[in-house]
């Protein structure tokens, strides 16, 4: 399983082979389809991750956001398995399931808890989107400045978004829009 996570994260999903996956770990390949059953039943085991994300009922509500960027970055910088599955994601619907998953099981049901039921989906997508999106960023793509950027400024500037998503009201889009031009705002359209 070591081995398969190492290839995985070096070479992608696609890149990766049995062979170099069973030559990294010096057994034969036929070993690996024997415990695994295949490439992808393999990739689905050494993308199991378990966000442990903390009871967003013991979290002030006026901090929702800032805990969850802060466990995010923690997550993302203490395993190589989510930036495997995301860079795998983009380009393979197993691991875009794998992804899909663990956003669901996890993030929705953690924000459920906080939130309206009725909203508990929309508002993890959103927070996936900016999560997703920072990690792409940060840890794929490896854009200055945010590669160089230290974490709790990363939350500083991240967590108000989140905190947003998760707390403000969703408003129905025709209040939306009697909103901005309340304000002045013009429609983008």
């Amino acid at each position: 399983m070591r081995a398969a996570k190492q290839r995985f994260a070096a070479d992608g999903y696609e890149r990766a082979t049995i062979r170099a996956i069973a030559a990294d770990a010096d057994i034969d390949p036929s070993m690996v389809i024997r415990y695994y059953g295949s490439k992808e039943e393999l990739f689905v085991q050494a993308a199991q991750f378990d966000l442990r994300l903390p009871d967003l009922l013991a979290v002030p509500r006026g901090r929702l956001g800032e805990t969850l960027i802060q466990v995010f970055m923690e997550r993302w910088q203490e395993s190589d398995a989510l930036p495997i599955m995301l860079r795998a994601a983009m380009t393979n619907p197993v691991a875009a399931r794998q992804l899909q998953a663990i956003y669901r099981d996890q993030l929705a049901a953690a924000i459920a808890a906080v939130t309206p039921a009725a909203e508990a989906q929309e508002r993890a997508g959103m927070v996936a989107s900016q999560v997703l999106g920072l990690a792409m960023c940060r840890y794929v793509l490896k854009f200055p400045p945010l590669t160089e950027m230290p974490s709790d400024q990363v939350a500083a500037r991240f967590g108000p978004t989140l905190q947003r998503y998760l707390t403000d009201p969703l408003e129905p889009p025709a209040a939306h829009a009697r909103a901005r031009r309340r304000r002045g705002t013009a429609d983008p359209r």
